[in-house]
């Protein structure tokens, strides 16, 4: 037989459901946000029943904000210095299509994470607030010169784009540490061209050499025949006929001696200067 309804009998199985419910509510609701090393967290409750909700506090990692009952949510930002690098095809100076990289390395200031995630968009900080100024700066600076005269001139580029960005964000909570240019690539044509001018100069140098060493061969020449004329001149201002005549009695002493007999001498040149003539 059904026992009739009660205020206790209904009552009692409500209190049951609503202590499991609560139960449910704080055990899955219960949160503990935390953020790594080298981060910064943003704490935020988004409630599902009570409480206003918006930015509970931050954190810089490593650490936990704690187990909380309602539903608080962390947003990490990396704080650490990172390289962030943009594509470039841009028409120089002289109209050519340059191809190249440019990198800049960015870090935020410590303890800056709330206005980071409230007024710069959070993760999407560079994206939103640097990256389209910072490439109009480089397109800025880079159109200024010819193909040929980017290579050459990198570093002052690189500077001037450094200053520009640095000024710009000078107010907010980001850090510019260095801006580099990587690798710069001229059309095929252009490369081409360069690298025959560079084959022109190598052969022009090499030409500037030899005309070099034959200016040096012709000056030994000359001075060899400056000696040559010298002697030349000395020799004959010292053949005097007393130095013949000296020379001649001596080869006759020296041909005295050996026993050689086939040279008859006859003493009736210049000065007692015989002439010679051999005999078989």
């Amino acid at each position: 037989m059904n026992k009739p309804l009660t205020l206790k009998t209904i009552i009692k199985p409500l209190a049951t459901i609503v202590t499991l419910t609560i139960t449910s509510a704080v055990l899955t609701g219960c949160t503990n946000p935390n953020t790594p090393a080298g981060e910064e967290g943003y704490v935020f409750e988004q409630p599902r029943i009570f409480g206003v909700g918006g930015y509970r506090g931050s954190l810089i990692g490593p650490s936990n904000y704690g187990v909380s009952l309602w539903r608080n949510e962390i947003i990490n930002i990396d704080m650490r210095p990172n390289t962030y690098t943009e594509n470039f095809k841009i028409l120089a100076n002289d109209d050519l299509n340059i191809s190249f990289n440019f990198h800049a390395v960015l870090a935020i200031k410590s303890g800056s994470v709330k206005e980071v995630v409230e007024k710069y968009g959070a993760e999407n900080w560079y994206i939103r607030f640097v990256r389209e100024t910072f490439r109009t700066f480089v397109r800025d600076e880079v159109q200024r010169y010819d193909s040929v005269a980017l290579k050459e001139n990198r570093s002052k580029i690189a500077e001037s784009v450094e200053v520009k960005l640095k000024e710009y964000l000078k107010s907010s909570p980001f850090q510019l540490r260095n801006v580099v240019i990587g690798n710069i690539n001229y059309p095929e044509i252009v490369a081409i061209a360069v690298e025959k001018k560079l084959a022109a100069q190598q052969l022009l140098s090499e030409k500037e050499t030899q005309k070099e060493i034959a200016q040096k061969d012709a000056e030994i020449r000359i001075e060899e025949a400056k000696g040559i004329a010298e002697a030349q001149k000395i020799i004959n201002t010292t053949l005097t006929p007393n130095y013949l005549q000296h020379e001649a009695i001596n080869a006759q002493l020296k041909m005295a001696d050996s026993p050689n007999h086939t040279t008859v001498y006859i003493p009736v040149g210049t000065n007692g200067i015989p002439l010679i003539k051999g005999t078989k």
